[in-house]
């Protein structure tokens, strides 16, 4: 179940990421793994292949953190008043 639930939220990081480079293109250009992170979400959602556990694993650990710094710096830099 636990599983399940991470799946679900990287369904919407990578939805929601998908959909901001359609309409701030600019903005996702600055995420690097956006086009990865776009293809692991159509994996999870249409089922291409069936998902190792130790690759979740991985993108929870590893690539998740990097995404929120990225985020984060992007999310400072929009939001500053000018």
């Amino acid at each position: 179940m636990l599983r399940a639930a991470v799946e679900r939220e990287f369904e919407i990081i990578g939805e929601a990421l998908n959909q901001l480079s359609r309409v701030a293109p600019e903005i996702a250009a600055a995420i690097p793994e956006l086009p990865r992170i776009v293809a692991f979400r159509n994996i999870l959602i249409h089922g291409y292949a069936t998902v190792d556990d130790a690759l979740v694993w991985q993108v929870l650990t590893e690539k998740l953190p990097e995404l929120e710094r990225v985020i984060r710096g992007i999310l400072d830099t929009t939001t500053r008043p000018h």
